[in-house]
């Protein structure tokens, strides 16, 4: 577990971690505006079931799953931490390229903390984030190669071997700069596969038809 942005920049990503943000039901309303600006699409929130964390839910503005774990204790149980930290696991293992965001009281906060990131010190603030790591996107090839396929039998067929050269001209410096970018890397990845399968099946049409030119 390594330790998320510091400060207030709550849009900061780093490659290769899912970022986790556990916020303080007493988290005030201009802080907490920031964490709302900074969130990705559809982030997962889960809350504690009190009306301060229903107060925090509705300024995010995304849809609570409610947890009665997460409701203060005044005797927690000697596992509490590990319960809490499989809590959250488990809802970030649904999709680890979705934020997701803990509501609860400050001491179930700094509880979950311990477990979830032993290896950072709770700085008492309002708002902790901190990153589970991930592997990138998997690229969908079985996609990548039907395109190629696709692209280049048709031109192939068509013979029009300079379009297909201008599209894969395209294509290929477009996935190159998608490799580049985190978020979107799979798909530079899927364009540049593409675009290589697309090439090779021009060329094998191009000269099946030139070996047996009655055959097309």
């Amino acid at each position: 577990m390594r330790r998320g942005p510091r400060g207030s920049d709550y849009r900061h990503r780093v490659p290769g971690l899912q970022r986790i943000l556990v916020v303080s039901d007493g988290v005030g309303e201009t802080e907490l505006e920031r964490v709302r600006h900074g969130l990705g699409r559809d982030p997962v929130v889960l809350t504690a079931p009190t009306p301060e964390a229903a107060r925090v839910v509705r300024t995010l503005g995304a849809e609570p799953r409610v947890e009665l774990s997460l409701a203060a204790v005044r005797f927690p149980a000697a596992d509490r931490g590990h319960q809490l930290d499989a809590l959250v696991r488990s809802h970030a293992l649904g999709d680890r390229f979705r934020d997701v965001v803990v509501v609860t009281d400050q001491a179930t906060s700094t509880l979950l903390l311990r477990v979830l990131a032993p290896d950072q010190l709770a700085t008492g603030g309002a708002v902790q984030v901190v990153g589970l790591p991930r592997a990138d996107r998997p690229v969908a090839a079985r996609r990548a190669v039907v395109a190629g396929v696709v692209l280049g039998g048709v031109a192939g067929v068509l013979g029009a071997p300079v379009l297909l050269l201008v599209l894969i001209g395209l294509l290929a410096p477009v996935g190159l700069v998608l490799t580049l970018t985190e978020p979107r890397r799979h798909l530079g990845h899927e364009l540049l596969l593409a675009a290589a399968v697309a090439l090779a099946v021009s060329f094998v049409v191009v000269a099946s038809s030139a070996r047996f030119p009655g055959a097309f």
